[in-house]
């Protein structure tokens, strides 16, 4: 039915704009060029872009589109008008909302696309909502808050057939192309291991959740913000951003940075899903010998330890070591003394049965080991480049929407972002489990059913209960 209306909503714009030509060409003939001017664009040649989240990372994203030359932003929506000022004041003639709901429901014949940067605990809700309107969506990382999230919309965009991006925007980078073409140029054999690492979490994490704030900032429409989440008194500190550290509404250091450093090697290797996982955490003391217990609260410090079934590009099962917390692997023979292992708190590192490769965060200045090889490798040019690398993330999602479902292929599209937010959740259920009962264990995971096979209490965490009033509603 939605499809529908949207084709009935283009043939009236086309029967409208086509009066309208037929109208000025009573009085003169002129080319198009001349009536829009050096770089005109005809109005089904621009997006008209909502952007749900307007403040941090909402707002440079916002930019980002806009910058692409192919796009207006249309209408903002925030929770928080002391967030939303910058975008209001930047984008004056874009109709603002506090409430996406409402948005939906006014304004929805007016725009072609929404863009998504929220706490993790929103973005499937109003993604969903959004494709069933048959709008074209990019959602900051990760896609979703929970696993069934993530397939819930992995499914959706094929099903409503529009053009999605993750805004992991390292995935446009070259770096993570150049990866993929040394190792499929055999340069360092068949990889077995993997380790990414990071130096999140850079906000508060394995902490006691704090005592209730006096009042709400007036710009604050707290409910909102809580949006999917259980009801809680506000609490300050936690927005704008220290949100990524409690599980009601972030995903941890893993969440976070997942996104940007295990790209790669799902490239790379062409991994899928993750049929295994073991998870040991920083441990917080609160006075001699009393370990601190808080549930609530993501842990300090982990490692995680993944294992993906042997695909087409290896020869053997893939074991994926992720450290947060600050925690690195151990630094590589072949590097020198004085050579940086990744960058200065993030990095990868492949290891194979012929050589090892690294690379910083967003995949950038990716090495061969020694470094010395990198500068004479040879491998042909599998990958066409995004223009821009990362920064030509936002405006590849632009033109792909612009050209339609399934004309182009975009770096992280929901087929692709998809299953890696899939393995990163799945990744959080060792954490998560591991301070359970009996949790001290290896997780086995049943993909297809989507649930742990051997440890039942985890299963709670694939499909979290959604506040009562916030639902995910089937078209």
């Amino acid at each position: 039915m939605e499809e529908v209306k949207k084709d009935q909503n283009a043939a009236s714009r086309r029967s409208f704009l086509k009066t309208g030509a037929i109208a000025a060409s009573a009085f003169m003939i002129v080319p198009r060029h001349v009536l829009g001017g050096k770089g005109y664009l005809a109005p089904s040649d621009r997006l008209i872009v909502a952007g749900v989240g307007a403040g941090g990372k909402g707002q440079s994203d916002i930019a980002e589109f806009a910058k692409s030359g192919k796009a207006d932003i249309g209408f903002l929506c925030d929770v928080d008008d002391r967030r939303a000022a910058t975008s209001r004041k930047n984008f004056p003639k874009a109709k603002y909302y506090k409430d996406w709901r409402e948005m939906y429901d006014k304004e929805h014949k007016n725009f072609d696309a929404v863009s998504v940067s929220t706490p993790d605990h929103n973005h499937a809700i109003i993604s969903y909502h959004a494709m069933q309107l048959g709008k074209h969506v990019y959602v900051q990382k990760p896609l979703t808050h929970d696993l069934f999230e993530a397939r819930l919309l992995t499914d959706a965009a094929k099903k409503y057939k529009v053009v999605t991006q993750m805004g992991n925007q390292g995935a446009s980078n070259d770096g993570t192309r150049l990866l993929s073409e040394w190792y499929d140029a055999d340069l360092i054999g068949d990889v077995h291991t993997v380790y990414c690492w990071t130096d999140r979490p850079v906000w508060p994490q394995g902490i006691a959740w704090p005592s209730p704030a006096k009042e709400i900032p007036k710009e604050l429409d707290w409910d909102l913000w809580l949006g999917t989440a259980p009801k809680k008194d506000y609490v300050d500190k936690l927005v704008p951003f220290n949100w990524r550290g409690w599980w009601d509404y972030g995903t941890g250091a893993l969440g976070d940075m997942g996104c940007h450093l295990i790209e790669a090697p799902f490239r790379v290797l062409g991994l899928q899903y993750v049929k295994d996982v073991q998870a040991t955490v920083g441990s917080v003391y609160v006075d001699e010998f009393k370990k601190g217990k808080f549930p609530e609260s993501c842990p300090p410090s982990s490692h995680i330890t993944m294992t993906f079934p042997k695909t087409d590009k290896t020869k053997g099962d893939i074991t994926l070591h992720w450290m947060d917390g600050g925690i690195q692997p151990e630094r590589p023979v072949e590097l020198e003394a004085n050579e940086k292992f990744g960058d200065d708190g993030n990095g990868s590192l492949f290891i194979g049965t012929k050589g090892k490769m690294i690379a910083s965060t967003y995949s950038n200045n990716p090495l061969l080991l020694p470094t010395s090889r990198t500068k004479d490798a040879k491998a042909k040019q599998k990958w066409a480049r995004v223009p821009g690398g990362a920064g030509g993330h936002y405006a590849q999602w632009v033109e792909g929407a612009i050209a339609g479902y399934g004309k182009t292929e975009l770096s992280s599209s929901f087929d692709k972002a998809g299953p890696l937010t899939e393995a990163l959740l799945m990744a959080n259920l060792a954490v998560r489990g591991y301070d359970l009962p009996g949790g001290h264990i290896k997780l086995l995971w049943d993909n297809i059913n989507m649930k742990v096979t051997n440890f039942d209490s985890v299963n709670q965490y694939v499909k979290r209960e959604y506040r009562e009033g916030w639902n995910l509603k089937k078209a």
